[in-house]
């Protein structure tokens, strides 16, 4: 079904991308902004459709998928923002203030409308429809010769969770550019959020943002099935990319930097594979939702009427996987760790206060920094309406983000100029474009949700070694 689902998209997609490069006619506007009225609309009757139940028919479920994917692919752009601060209030406005069952489609709807279309997915979408694979820096299989100095696999030490995965399988989805520099400068493995590639995730924000400076050294996780499958098995790639990279780079210490579901497998990395403890200066945590969420079913319609990606299953809040993950102090932090979040946030709830599920304590004295952007920047631009992908490019968390990464410890408010970071919608640095295709990856999991398979009724069995 992927791939049909993937095909159906490639040919409006990239006639989408043609057309928004030149201005249309007045007219024709008028009547694209039609057709996104009446795709919101077709996508409730969609979803309607399924309150009556499909029962354990997968057939009638991908028919239900498949519909909503042949609603999307009719929306063209109407709008394109001309500045950051317009196009984060086209964000506010895209999003549902009362989310609802598939609300989160009816948000993408609307960010594909004012040209939130990131040229990331066109390229991962013609990679898949034509055999070709993810390719180039999106690429789930890189050729990474360099042996560490000690070996990390199947086990650095005895305590370690046993992987499912081979090491070729485990190594072939790190992505490391041409300039890393193999321990000369910190090295920074970044694992990207539910639906995308590391390189959907950052390829326009922390990958240009730490490239070329002396305290990171970017490389990124590009796991297969873009997270969508168990995220136990997603979490073992996280685990041997932290000691992997760290063998190739002269046992340097790493950090890590995460978005969304990628906070979940890294914490899950450090709980089970006490090896990565050691050898992680920083885990910086993007819009993180380590309780989950109580609103997954706004990206998993009618779940279990309807089936769901294995990894938005895990992610419900009081899942298996999460209940699990907070036991025995997996609710505490394991390294220094700075969290980045939303009281806004269109998909993680709860995301307010000392009860976010961003939200992690200290109960092994590591050292937290935990901040909520309306907290810290009360009233000011950063401290605005940000959605789950705007953590990436706000302008604290970025200053939060470089503060961790030049001092030890985590990220701290007290040590930055807030008067001036405050003040600033997006990271110094950043183009509206970045801006644009930054959110996009919310367009980017919204496809690859939609066309993951296979779906499940029922959350993933917890491994073996986490149950005894």
């Amino acid at each position: 079904m992927m791939k049909g689902i993937l095909r159906l998209l490639f040919t409006s997609l990239s006639l989408i991308q043609l057309s928004s490069s030149a201005p249309a006619p007045a007219g024709n506007q008028v009547e694209k902004r039609q057709v996104v009225t009446s795709v919101v609309t077709e996508i409730s009757s969609i979803l309607a459709s399924a309150a009556t139940g499909v029962a354990s028919d997968s057939a009638v479920a991908s028919s239900l998928f498949h519909d909503l994917v042949t609603a999307l692919e009719q929306v063209a752009p109407t709008a394109t923002p001309t500045s950051i601060p317009q196009a984060i209030s086209i964000i506010n406005s895209a999003t549902s203030p009362s989310p609802s069952q598939g609300s989160f489609f009816e948000n993408v709807v609307q960010l594909i409308a004012n040209d939130f279309l990131p040229t990331n997915l066109v390229d991962s979408i013609s990679g898949i429809v034509n055999d070709l694979g993810l390719i180039g820096p999106n690429s789930e299989v890189n050729v990474n010769l360099r042996a560490p100095a000690n070996a990390v696999y199947p086990k650095k030490q005895s305590t370690d969770a046993p992987y499912s995965l081979t090491e070729a399988q485990l190594r072939q989805v790190i992505y490391i550019p041409p300039g890393f520099t193999y321990g000369q400068k910190p090295p920074a493995i970044l694992v990207p959020g539910t639906g995308n590639t590391g390189y959907e995730t950052f390829s326009e924000n922390y990958i240009p943002l730490l490239t070329g400076v002396s305290y990171a050294d970017p490389v990124w996780l590009n796991i297969p099935g873009q997270l969508l499958g168990d995220a136990q098995v997603n979490a073992e790639y996280v685990a041997y990319a932290i000691n992997y990279i760290s063998g190739i780079s002269s046992n340097k210490n790493v950090s890590v930097l995460a978005w969304s579901q990628g906070n979940l497998d890294t914490q899950w990395a450090l709980k089970y594979w006490p090896s990565t403890r050691n050898v992680v200066s920083d885990f910086v945590s993007f819009s993180p939702d380590f309780h989950g969420t109580e609103i997954a079913y706004v990206i998993c319609p009618y779940f279990p009427q309807l089936p769901c990606d294995p990894a938005v299953i895990q992610q419900e809040y009081n899942s298996n996987f999460v209940a699990r993950l907070r036991e025995n102090g997996g609710d505490s932090a394991y390294v220094p760790t700075t969290t980045i979040y939303s009281a806004t946030d269109e998909i993680v709830e709860p995301q307010q206060g000392t009860g976010a599920s961003a939200y992690i304590n200290d109960a092994r004295n590591v050292g937290v920094s935990n901040n909520e952007l309306q907290v810290v920047c009360n009233g000011q631009p950063a401290g605005g309406v940000y959605g789950h992908a705007g953590t990436l490019f706000n302008a604290l968390g970025y200053a939060l983000a470089v503060d961790a990464l030049t001092n030890p410890g985590p990220g701290e408010p007290s040590r930055l100029n807030l008067g001036t970071v405050c003040q600033e919608v997006a990271a110094p640095g950043l183009s509206l474009t970045q801006v644009l295709q930054t959110t996009g990856a919310i367009v980017i999991s919204a496809v690859f949700l939609l066309g993951y398979e296979p779906k499940m009724f029922n959350e993933p069995a917890l491994m073996a070694y986490a149950t005894s």
